[in-house]
């Protein structure tokens, strides 16, 4: 039986950081995978979704030039090279991952594993494994639709692979993965069809943010039909024809499922103990309920986000094998960004959660179109807001609805982390003419 000091199962983003820095601490290190090394984020999920975003983005930056004195000749969007260019930079990442594992001297079992119990982790080969330490990172999967006609969709993760790009497609679902797939389809020139069984998109954004993506997807063109639950899907001769709670028929080339994604906890095996939302439990260390078992990232069920899921996995290997660079990570400030187009991006409490939680506050906020706009003739317009505790003055929520919202927002979530006040944003010099520059002129509040 072979022997290590730490097994990991699952080679993402989160498994490889924890393998990694584990066997730079001299620990003897597995990590096990049955499919390709870089997981959701760099095989089927942020790395070519942004790229697929970055396409999407073309078709309404060649229309903008022309009011810039520009002309082009429009020959239509070629969706194999896209999907084959895409695919050849996600083999060559895969490659650079497993090159880093190798080159750390982690050894890769190209195979299933689950957990056994303390100590012991199976194989699909049957082979037993034992581990000192074993950190369970499988990430999440696509939430199935439990629905007549459910086999008839496809997922987020098989977007990737279509041979073409269907001319009409229904999204089923309202979260960031419908509202990013809606943005890149609709640009890529596709006619799109969002059918969400709540009443916003985007639960847990902040409201204005939630209702300025609606808004510009409609004048974008893209259906959206709200407290819609989906009742079935049928193939037809024409393609397939969803229908909802109340009898309307949607027909169309493809339906993509984007209800969110569950926890993958197949690794678990019966063996930890899960909560309610079929997340593995474990406490603020990580431990789960099996001494000497650890999980982190989506399989936690805590934040699904990549930067997470890293911090977790290094702060654990170091916590395990050697001192931790950093304390305990806490996530209550974590920048997030949905690509959807317009960008949006945030960090903090929304205006909803700090009037819920604190005294009183001040929200200013803004909403305006860019400079470029102008000429181009667009509807892009920008919407920027600060939350602010009226009492500390301490800005607690920063958010972005426009182009590059991510960038901007990465660098918010620098001074909201140092706790920054509004006064310190009034009192810096903007940087003309610039969009970021609205967030430290901003006077208009609630």
């Amino acid at each position: 039986m072979d022997a290590f000091d730490l097994l990991v199962i699952g080679a993402g983003s989160g498994g490889v950081r924890a393998a990694r820095t584990a066997a730079a601490l001299g620990a003897r290190v597995a990590i096990a995978e049955q499919s390709r090394v870089g997981g959701t984020c760099v095989i089927r999920g942020c790395v070519p979704k942004k790229l697929l975003v970055t396409a999407s983005r073309y078709r309404s930056e060649a229309t903008d030039a022309i009011g810039f004195g520009w002309s082009f000749e429009a020959r239509g969007h070629n969706w194999r090279v896209l999907r084959d260019g895409i695919a050849e930079e996600v083999c060559r990442l895969e490659q650079l991952y497993r090159k880093g594992l190798e080159n750390a001297h982690v050894t890769i079992l190209d195979e299933t594993a689950s957990v056994e119990g303390s100590g012991r982790v199976r194989l699909a080969s049957g082979r037993s494994v034992r581990a000192e330490n074993i950190i369970v990172a499988t990430g999440a999967l696509p939430s199935p639709l439990g629905i007549p006609g459910a086999e008839h969709c496809i997922t987020s993760d098989d977007v990737f692979g279509l041979p073409a790009l269907p001319p009409r497609i229904v999204i089923v679902g309202g979260g960031y993965i419908a509202l990013e797939f809606a943005g890149i389809f609709k640009g890529l020139g596709a006619d799109v069809t969002l059918l969400h069984r709540g009443a916003a998109v985007l639960r847990g954004f902040d409201a204005d943010v939630q209702q300025g993506v609606a808004g510009a997807y409609l004048e974008q063109g893209i259906r959206i039909r709200f407290n819609t639950a989906v009742r079935s899907i049928e193939a037809s001769p024409a393609g397939y024809c969803v229908t909802d709670h109340t009898g309307n028929r949607f027909d169309c080339d493809l339906v993509l499922n984007a209800t969110g994604r569950l926890p993958n906890t197949m690794a678990a095996a019966g063996v930890l103990a899960l909560n309610q939302g079929g997340a593995i439990v474990v406490d603020d260390r990580y431990a789960t309920s099996v001494a000497g078992v650890y999980a982190i990232g989506d399989a936690i069920g805590q934040l699904n986000l990549t930067p997470v899921a890293i911090r977790q996995g290094q702060w654990l290997a170091e916590s395990l094998f050697g001192t931790p660079r950093l304390c305990l990570p806490d996530f209550g400030l974590t920048p997030t960004a949905v690509f959807s187009t317009p960008e949006l991006a945030s960090v903090g409490l929304t205006e909803q959660q700090a009037r819920a939680t604190l005294a009183d506050i001040t929200v200013y906020r803004t909403s305006f179109r860019p400079m470029r706009a102008s000429l181009a003739g667009s509807l892009e317009r920008v919407m920027m807001k600060l939350v602010v505790d009226k009492h500390s003055d301490r800005v607690v929520g920063l958010h972005m609805l426009g182009r590059d919202a991510a960038e901007i927002v990465q660098m918010g979530a620098i001074s909201l982390q140092r706790g920054i006040t509004k006064r310190e944003f009034d009192r810096t010099v903007a940087l003309h003419p610039s969009v970021a520059e609205e967030f430290v002129t901003m006077s208009n509040h609630d």
